[in-house]
């Protein structure tokens, strides 16, 4: 009997990838496989969707995350396999694994138990090499920049003030801060020079928010990577990089299709952090899916704090997406981890402390419902040790802000462990439908953001922070007070605010547990998307290029005789 995630995901009966696609009404001509059982859908055939209606989207969010686990990929799959199981036709919208964390803590992120997208392995190693060729775009714009300033620099480009950093994804904290050009003249001008990992790339973030080939090529063009010594931006287009940049992402364009264990249909596409990128899969993919499909599920990273808000602040307010339902998965380990109980601790009854920490779950509850104005509904991902008394604890709290939990075991028994959940979600569509009103968000024009378009950069940064974080302030030092007016002066305050900070907490402390208010919310640097049309405000300690643990999970993974991945997740 299978024991790990891996050994379920390869005992699994797949079926071919063509079968998946007939299902979808994708003719065989408008595959790209790779292997049996993953394919890429092509773009010509997505075109030819514009004019269907969308079905209907339900948002997957979480619990501010903890070492305990939330299980939103599980939920994701769980929920999906569910409304397939009881008669809706549903698609799910995942972002790909990248291999930092892979290799780093999580080891693989394709859901987990009998609730996975398959082929697990393949989904988390290389998969279709989308994320190669974002790193490959990425890195040919950072060697043309230096490449110019070392072939007579035309375009005047400070060397103080690139801004274009290469990327990776590993997870290397060695890269953070490096100096480049080295060695002599022939190696270039010398300057200081990094690297981040390929999720928290402006690249991954405009490949993720293109609409089609030609948008992503006009924002590849609208980089910013440097400035002259009088501060006229540099941007890619100057450069004549965004033609070939656009020719790598070309393939990778194309949303991968694959199913789940259940052989319910799922995109994997895409895949920026929500703690340092804005953390939704590809704008691509979901619409699609939704000109294909009833209802499709798709997930946010982390928290409501991030994912979700920049799913609503960032994808919603530019391409017109609508949430109908989120989905705020929630455990009974996290609860009691945030109402103060130590990891070794967690597998011991503990009412009183779930009860405490069912406050980071009101805060979320709240953010979605009463901010955004999006149904709502927690999902109790269900684990063996959970207790009658915790549970009906956690319901309680769900129902004493009006909010309906759902326990749901697709951990263990797939889909049909997430029936009751499914039923809810369709129960909540099928609501708005009949009376829609001011919190009904699709098709209505009833979601509400965070803050209006035409607040300045600043007071955008203070909206999130007072309004989701539970912040009282926000503070920045007089230079980055003064990169931040120098944006808004230069024309892009009205661009929607990407922060990046902890995942563990509401603030910027990973270990302030629960939802802390008062804090104060401290932005360490600014930086400029201007292909991706946001601004990221980066806050507290937080890394754009991770580190690995001390026993990382690397350490597990290995390749049989046979060809056959093992240790992984």
């Amino acid at each position: 009997m299978a024991t790990s995630n891996i050994e379920i995901a390869q005992q699994a009966d797949l079926w071919p990838i063509g079968r998946i696609a007939a299902g979808l009404g994708i003719p065989d001509e408008e595959l790209e496989p790779y292997g049996r059982y993953k394919a890429k859908v092509s773009l010509r055939h997505l075109r030819t969707l514009r004019d269907r209606p969308r079905g209907r989207l339900v948002l997957m969010t979480a619990v501010s995350p903890t070492p305990a686990g939330e299980g939103k990929t599980t939920t994701t799959v769980g929920l999906g396999d569910a409304l397939t199981r009881i008669g809706e036709r549903a698609m799910i919208c995942l972002r790909e694994p990248a291999l930092g964390p892979v290799f780093g803590m999580k080891g693989g992120a394709a859901g987990g138990g009998y609730a996975q997208v398959v082929p697990m392995e393949d989904i988390n190693l290389h998969f279709t090499g989308d994320f190669s060729a974002i790193g490959i775009a990425t890195n040919l714009l950072a060697a043309l920049i230096d490449n110019h300033v070392h072939h007579g620099n035309a375009l005047g480009i400070d060397v103080r003030r690139v801004s274009w950093r290469r990327v990776l994804d590993v997870n290397d904290r060695a890269l953070r801060d490096a100096v480049i050009g080295l060695g002599g003249p022939s190696n270039g001008y010398p300057r200081e020079d990094g690297f981040d990992i390929v999720v928290a790339s402006e690249v991954m973030a405009i490949f993720c928010l293109a609409t089609d080939l030609a948008d992503l090529k006009e924002r590849l063009g609208e980089i910013v990577v440097a400035y002259t010594r009088d501060r006229a931006p540099v941007r890619a287009r100057d450069l004549r990089a965004h033609g070939a940049m656009a020719a790598i992402l070309r393939d990778a364009l194309a949303p991968n299709l694959v199913q789940t264990l259940e052989h319910t249909p799922a995109f994997v596409h895409g895949g920026p952090f929500a703690n340092i990128a804005h953390g939704c899969n590809s704008y691509l993919a979901t619409d699609s899916a939704l000109r294909m499909a009833d209802y499709v599920v798709t997930e946010a990273g982390f928290g409501a704090d991030l994912g979700a808000e920049k799913f609503v602040d960032i994808l919603c307010r530019t391409t017109g997406l609508r949430p109908d339902v989120a989905v705020v998965v929630a455990t009974v380990r996290a609860m009691k981890y945030h109402g103060g109980v130590d990891v070794a601790d967690l597998p011991h009854e503990n009412v009183a402390a779930l009860e405490r920490g069912t406050a980071n779950l009101v805060r979320h509850l709240t953010t979605v419902r009463e901010t955004w104005g999006i149904a709502a509904v927690v999902a109790i991902n269900h684990r063996a040790e959970d207790t009658d008394a915790e549970i009906a604890a956690l319901v309680a709290a769900s129902e004493a802000v009006g909010v309906t939990a759902v326990v749901a075991r697709h951990f263990a028994e797939g889909g049909a462990g997430a029936e009751a959940l499914a039923r809810e979600v369709v129960r909540l569509c099928g609501a708005l439908r009949q009376a829609p009103g001011p919190d009904a968000a699709q098709g209505s024009g009833g979601l509400r953001f965070t803050y209006p378009d035409d607040a300045t950069l600043w007071h955008k940064m203070s909206a999130i922070a007072t309004r989701i974080y539970g912040a009282s302030e926000v503070t920045a030092s007089t230079a980055v007070r003064a990169q931040i007016k120098r944006l808004q002066d230069e024309g892009y305050g009205g661009y929607p605010v990407c922060v990046a900070k902890t995942q563990y907490s509401f603030s910027t402390d990973p270990k302030l547990r629960g939802a802390p208010t008062g804090h104060v919310v401290d932005i360490r640097e600014v930086r400029l998307a201007a292909g991706a049309r946001f601004v990221v405000m980066i806050c507290g300690d937080i890394m754009t290029m991770p580190g690995l643990p001390a026993v990382p999970a690397a350490n597990t993974i290995d390749v049989d005789e046979d060809g056959r991945i093992v240790g992984l997740f």
